[in-house]
């Protein structure tokens, strides 16, 4: 493989904005929807993401996964999706962590850097990257779909994709 075959990719930021043609950023600082519960003494964030899990009869399961840390630089060489469903990440830990995602397998992925308390909602069939843990193991709460069908599509890019250090942001 020749160094001209590898591309540099830039981190963005995690937003609620720039994540949208994506999915949802699952965190407390833009919701929409608080209610006062238990007698005043929580907060509920309601309705922070919708989970998308009933194609084909499918249902939606709680998980947990545990994502090795992953070394920079990194190099992007595939992508997934699931069209048979969304996908949820949450954080179990105030761990920040990489966010690869892309509208197809041809065009320019986007990276975002989601920090603590930052989680995602992949859209159904939204091309991505899988868990990109940074620096230690991290688990994460998964909100996804099982049930009968072809819930993964993977795919190696043309191009690939370089991950610096140094283009994490802060």
């Amino acid at each position: 493989m020749s160094v001209a075959s590898v591309r540099s990719l830039r981190i963005e930021a995690l937003s609620h904005e720039a994540f949208a043609p994506f999915g949802d950023v699952i965190d407390t600082i833009d919701a929409t929807n608080v209610i006062d519960i238990n007698d005043g003494t929580a907060q509920r964030f309601h309705a922070l993401a919708l989970i998308d899990a009933d194609a084909d009869g499918g249902t939606p399961v709680i998980s947990i996964f545990r994502a090795q840390p992953r070394e920079l630089p990194f190099m992007v060489r595939m992508l997934e999706r699931h069209p048979l469903g969304s996908q949820a990440f949450m954080p179990l830990a105030a761990n920040p962590y990489l966010v690869v995602v892309g509208s197809s397998p041809d065009d320019v992925p986007r990276a975002f850097l989601a920090q603590p308390g930052q989680g995602i909602n992949l859209h159904r069939g939204v091309w991505h990257h899988p868990l990109l843990a940074l620096k230690v193991t991290s688990d994460f709460l998964v909100i996804d779909r099982t049930g009968a069908g072809n819930n993964c599509d993977e795919v190696k890019l043309s191009s690939i994709w370089r991950i610096e250090a140094a283009a994490i942001p802060g």
